[in-house]
C-alpha cells in the first residue's frame, strides 16, 4: 500500500482535517543527519548490487537466480506452478525497476532502461501469464515509467525524444489483458494469453472457475490510469464492473469477502476473510482509488468493510481471519506476511494506533527471525519459514515514519537493511531465504524486490532535497509504482458517474471521519507511541507466550486444538466428542477422526469441531512423522566467508546440532569409495575432516560407521538423483537401521543434487574447502571469532544495536513451505523398509543459501573487489554446470 497526504485534500477538502506530519515529539533520540545520508547511501549501493547483477547475468529474462548467477527463462527452469505465471518472456524485473531508478536518481540509467524496454521486450508472446501480476508489474511498470518519463522531460534535460512510447506499449499490454473480463460476472479470467487471450484449452485459459478477491480487486489503479492517460474509458469500466461485483456478493451482515470467489456465479469458494494473502490490496485499491480518482463512493466501500475488519478480523495486535458468515468464529491460527502492508493502509487511514501496536508485533517478530515469516502462530513461532524478501513491512515502516517523525522507525528500517545485507545478501545480487530460521537460501530474486524494498527505504532515510520530485503529487500503486495525481482531473467517462448513480447507495458523511486526522490531537503526550509499543513488544519476548482463546459456552475451558491433541488422553476425548468427532482405530495402530456435526452438544461446539478437524488436515499434511527441522551447511572457507548456506536434511541419528553452540567445523575430503558402504581406502585423509558421501549402496547409518571409524568428524551425503534439489523439492530426513544407532555419534547431513554439486565444483576449483555443519547458519563474526576477520566481515555499527533475540522456533518447529508435505520415511526402493539409503520425505520449507554483510565502515572499492572474487567463484560453477 502506499500514497500520500496532499492527494486526500485535493479531493474532499471540506471533509478532512489537515495532517500535520512530524508533530509527534521523539520518543526516542533523533538520528543524525549524518546516519541517515550514510543508509540513504547504502540503500542505494544494494539496489546497484541487485539491478546491475540482473543486467549483467539475466538480462533479458524476466528475474535473476542470484545463487546460480543467470537469469530464470519460462520453460528452461523447473516449474514452480502458479508463480511461475508473473513470468511471461518480456523482461519483467526491468519494467518493474523503471520508475524506482528515476527515484533514487538514476536519470541516465533510466533513460537507458527505458530505451531497452522500447528495443527489446516484446508483449505478444504466446505465453499464459496471470492477470494480476501482469497488471500490477508489467501495465503498472510501464504507466509508472511513462509518468517518470513525462516529468523528466518537462525538466528539459532529460528524455527530450520521448513520445509516450512506454504508454503505447501500456495500451498494447492492457488490450491484451481485455479477454479476460469477458465474463458474466465482470469478473476476470485468473490467465490469460498474451497473443491468444481467452478461448479455451486450445490456449491454456478459460477453463478456470476461481479466483482470489485481490486478484479481481487489484486492478483500478492501473486501469483507470490508463483510461485517463489515453482517454479510452473501456479499461477503467472493466475495472469498476469488477470491484461493483465484489462489494455486491460482500456478505450483507459482516460487510467482510471472502478469499476467493467463483467469477461466474459470484459464490464465495474460500469463506474466510482476513487483511493477508488472497484479500490485501482489494481493501488498497478501494481506499486509493478514492485518492486517485476523487469518487466518494470507493471511499464509503473502504469504511464499511474497515469497520468490521476492525470489529472482527483486528484484535490488537493480532490480525486473524475469520468466517465471512460467522464473523466471531476464527479460520485460522496463524497470520501470513502480506498483512505487513496494513499498518501502512492504517496510516493512510488515519487510524494511527493500531497501527503501531500491529507494527510493533510485526516487528518484535521480525528480530526473532531476522525477517517476517511466511506465516507465523497468534504465539508468534514459525508456520512457514520462507521469506522471499517481500517489501510490505518496509512499507509500513515509511509511512508510519512519515506520519509520526519517530525516529524509532529510522531504527526499524536500519534493522530491515542490516538485515538484508547480512542474511540475504550474495555475490549475485540478493537472495530469498527459502529457511528464516537456518539462513538458508532460494535460488530467486522477485523482480518486487527492486520495484518496492529500494523505493520505502531510500524514501525512509532521504531528505527533501534528495528527492528529483515531490513524491507527495504521486500515489503508489500495490507494487510502488508512481501514477500522479493529476490523474483526477484527467479525462473522465460519463459511464463511470452513471454507474455509480445506479447504485442507489446514500453517501454517509460519518464514513469520511478519521480520514485524515490531525496528529496533535492523537498524540498529546510525545511517549504515546512508545507506551503502545511496550507492551507488545514484553508480550513477544515472554517465550511466545499463547493468546487465550475464546471458550465454549458451559466448558469452561478454550477449545481443543490439534496441534496439542493426545488420542490417549481421555480428557481430550471427552472434547472430541462435545465436538460430534469420533476416533476410530485402526488395525494399522494409526487412529482416524470423523466428525458429524449433528452430534456436536451445541452449535458452538460444533464449530470448534470443524476448526479442529481443519487443523488436524493442516497438521498431517504438513508435519506427520516431522520430527527434525533443516539443517545448514555452511561454505566458510575462502571466497565464501560464510556467505554460502546450503540446506541441508537431518538425520534421525548422531549428533543433535541443534544442541551445538559452535556445530562442527572441519575441511571436506571425498571419501574412497564415494558410496562409503565398505571400509574407507582413504581414512588418513579423512581423519579430522568431513566426509563427502553419494546417496546409494548402503544403510545411511552403515556409512556414518564407516567413515566415523576412519576419524572423521562429520559426514555429508549427497543425492545421486541428478537434477534433485530443494528447490523443488521437500526435504529429506534419514532414518536408522532399524537397529541402535547409539553408537553413532557424529553428524551426518544430506544435500539434494544441486545443492551438492555446489559443494562439489567449489572443492574442484579451490581444493581445500571448509564447511561449518550447524542447526542454522552462523553470524560470520561467530564463525570466526578468535581469527582475524576479513576485511568484509568486519562488524557493522548497526550490528552493536540489539543483542540477539531468544529465537521463539520451539526444537520441533514445522517451517512448512506450503501444506502439502507427504509424511513418512521411504527405503532406497519402494518395498525397502525404512532406514534404507533415502531419507525421510520432509515439508521443511528451508531455503537455498544466506547471508552476506554489509559493512557501510569499509571503502566500496574493497567491498566490490571482495563481491568480485566470489563472483568468479559462482561463474566457474556455472560453466561447469552448463
Amino acid at each position: 500500500m502506499r500514497t500520500v497526504w496532499r492527494s486526500h485534500l485535493a479531493m474532499r477538502p471540506s471533509l478532512l482535517l489537515p495532517l500535520l506530519l512530524g508533530t509527534v515529539l521523539r520518543g526516542s533520540l533523533a538520528m543524525p543527519r549524518e546516519e541517515r545520508q550514510r543508509l540513504r547511501n547504502q540503500v542505494v549501493e544494494m539496489f546497484d548490487h541487485a539491478y546491475q547483477n540482473y543486467m549483467d547475468h539475466a538480462y533479458p529474462a524476466d528475474e535473476l537466480m542470484p545463487l546460480t548467477c543467470r537469469g530464470r527463462v519460462r520453460g528452461l527452469e523447473p516449474s514452480r506452478g502458479d508463480i511461475d505465471d508473473a513470468l511471461g518472456k518480456f523482461s519483467l524485473t526491468l519494467i518493474d525497476t523503471l520508475d524506482t531508478l528515476a527515484l533514487l536518481n538514476k536519470t541516465a540509467e533510466f533513460e537507458a532502461a527505458v530505451r531497452r524496454v522500447l528495443s527489446d521486450v516484446r508483449l505478444d508472446n504466446d505465453i499464459v501469464v496471470s492477470v494480476f501480476e501482469t497488471n500490477i508489474r508489467v501495465l503498472g511498470g510501464l504507466l509508472g515509467g511513462h509518468s517518470m518519463a513525462l516529468l523528466l522531460k518537462e525538466g528539459g534535460q532529460h528524455m527530450l525524444w520521448y513520445k509516450d512510447e512506454l504508454l503505447h506499449m501500456a495500451k498494447d499490454l492492457g488490450l491484451r489483458l481485455l479477454p479476460a473480463f469477458n465474463t458474466s460476472s465482470g469478473l476476470p479470467y485468473p490467465r490469460v494469453n498474451l497473443r491468444y487471450g481467452v478461448r479455451g484449452p486450445e490456449t491454456r485459459t478459460g477453463t478456470e472457475t476461481d479466483t482470489c478477491t485481490a486478484c479481481a480487486g487489484t486492478i483500478i489503479l492501473e486501469f483507470a490510469a490508463l483510461s485517463r492517460f489515453t482517454g479510452n474509458p473501456v479499461f477503467e469500466n472493466h475495472a469498476r464492473r469488477a470491484l461493483d461485483f465484489i462489494w455486491e456478493k460482500r456478505q450483507r451482515n459482516s460487510n467482510l469477502v471472502g478469499t476467493t470467489i467463483n467469477i461466474h456465479s459470484g459464490e464465495w469458494v474460500r469463506r474466510d476473510s482476513g487483511v493477508g494473502a488472497g484479500i490485501d490490496s482489494y481493501y488498497e485499491y478501494l481506499l486509493k482509488a478514492y485518492v486517485l480518482l476523487g469518487d466518494d463512493l470507493f471511499l464509503q466501500r473502504f469504511n464499511t468493510h474497515y469497520a468490521s475488519i476492525m470489529k472482527y478480523i483486528s484484535q490488537p495486535p493480532l490480525l486473524l481471519d475469520v468466517h465471512i458468515h460467522k464473523p466471531l468464529l476464527p479460520a485460522r491460527t496463524w497470520m501470513d506476511s502480506l498483512l505487513a502492508f496494513f499498518p501502512g493502509l492504517q496510516v493512510l487511514k488515519g487510524d494511527i494506533r493500531p497501527a503501531i501496536e500491529t507494527h510493533e508485533m510485526l516487528y518484535q517478530v521480525t528480530k526473532k527471525h531476522n525477517f517476517l515469516p511466511e506465516a507465523f502462530t497468534t504465539d508468534f513461532r514459525v508456520h512457514w519459514a520462507q521469506h522471499p524478501l517481500r517489501p510490505e513491512f518496509a512499507e509500513s515502516t515509511y509511512f508510519l515514519y512519515k506520519a509520526t517523525r519517530d525516529p524509532y522507525y529510522l531504527e526499524v528500517g536500519r534493522t530491515v537493511l542490516e538485515n538484508l545485507n547480512r542474511f540475504a545478501r550474495v555475490p549475485c545480487g540478493f537472495a530469498a531465504m527459502k529457511d528464516v530460521r537456518t539462513g538458508s537460501h532460494e535460488d530467486r530474486m522477485d523482480s518486487f524486490f527492486l520495484a518496492e524494498m529500494f523505493k520505502y527505504l531510500f524514501l525512509l532515510f532521504a531528505d527533501p532535497e534528495d528527492l528529483p520530485f515531490d513524491v507527495e503529487g504521486y500515489i503508489f500503486t500495490t507494487e510502488a509504482h508512481l501514477l500522479p495525481l493529476s490523474l483526477s482531473t484527467a479525462f473522465r467517462s460519463q459511464t463511470f458517474s452513471a454507474a455509480n448513480t445506479t447504485s442507489g447507495e446514500e453517501l454517509d458523511d460519518s464514513n469520511f471521519d478519521w480520514s485524515c486526522p490531525n496528529t496533535r490531537l492523537l498524540f498529546p503526550d510525545p511517549a504515546f507511541p512508545r507506551s503502545l509499543r511496550e507492551p507488545i513488544r514484553t508480550a513477544v519476548d515472554r517465550s511466545c507466550p499463547r493468546p487465550v482463546s475464546h471458550s465454549e459456552p458451559g466448558l469452561g475451558r478454550p477449545p481443543l486444538r490439534a496441534r496439542d491433541f493426545m488420542a490417549n488422553n481421555p480428557e481430550h476425548l471427552e472434547l472430541l466428542r462435545r465436538m460430534g468427532v469420533s476416533l476410530i482405530h485402526l488395525k494399522d495402530g494409526r487412529v482416524q477422526l470423523v466428525q458429524h456435526a449433528t452430534q456436536a452438544v451445541s452449535a458452538v461446539a460444533a464449530e470448534d469441531g470443524l476448526r479442529f478437524m481443519q487443523e488436524m488436515m493442516e497438521l498431517s499434511s504438513q508435519q506427520q512423522k516431522e520430527q527434525l527441522p533443516p539443517r545448514a551447511v555452511q561454505i566458510v572457507s575462502q571466497p565464501f566467508l560464510g556467505r554460502v548456506v546450503l540446506t541441508a536434511g537431518p538425520a534421525q541419528f548422531g549428533m543433535d546440532l541443534s544442541k551445538s553452540s559452535t556445530g562442527v567445523r572441519g575441511f571436506v575430503v571425498v571419501a574412497e569409495p564415494y558410496s562409503g558402504c565398505t571400509e574407507l581406502a582413504n581414512a588418513a585423509l579423512l581423519q579430522g575432516r568431513i566426509a563427502l558421501l553419494q546417496r546409494g549402496q548402503c544403510m545411511f547409518a552403515e556409512k556414518a560407521r564407516h567413515i566415523q571409524k576412519a576419524g572423521a568428524l562429520g559426514g555429508i551425503v549427497i543425492d545421486d538423483n541428478e537434477g534433485s534439489s530443494s528447490d523443488t523439492a521437500p526435504l529429506f530426513q534419514m532414518a536408522g537401521d532399524g537397529r541402535n544407532t547409539d553408537d553413532v555419534t557424529l553428524p551426518l547431513l544430506f544435500l539434494f543434487h544441486k545443492e551438492g554439486n555446489i559443494l562439489l565444483e567449489a572443492l574442484r576449483e579451490y581444493k581445500e574447502v571448509e564447511v561449518l555443519l550447524s542447526d542454522k547458519a552462523r553470524d560470520r563474526e561467530a564463525i570466526f571469532k578468535g581469527k582475524a576477520l576479513h576485511s568484509s566481515l568486519l562488524k557493522s555499527r548497526g550490528d552493536m544495536l540489539d543483542e540477539e533475540e531468544e529465537d521463539c522456533s520451539p526444537e520441533e518447529e514445522r517451517g512448512s513451505s506450503a501444506p502439502s508435505a507427504q509424511p513418512g520415511l521411504m527405503g532406497t526402493e519402494e518395498h525397502h523398509p525404512v532406514g534404507q539409503d533415502e531419507p525421510g520425505q520432509q515439508d521443511v520449507g528451508s531455503r537455498d543459501e544466506p547471508a552476506a554483510d554489509g559493512d557501510s565502515s569499509q571503502s566500496m572499492d574493497a567491498l566490490l573487489a571482495d563481491w568480485k572474487e566470489d563472483l568468479e567463484a559462482f561463474q566457474q560453477m556455472e560453466k561447469d554446470e552448463l
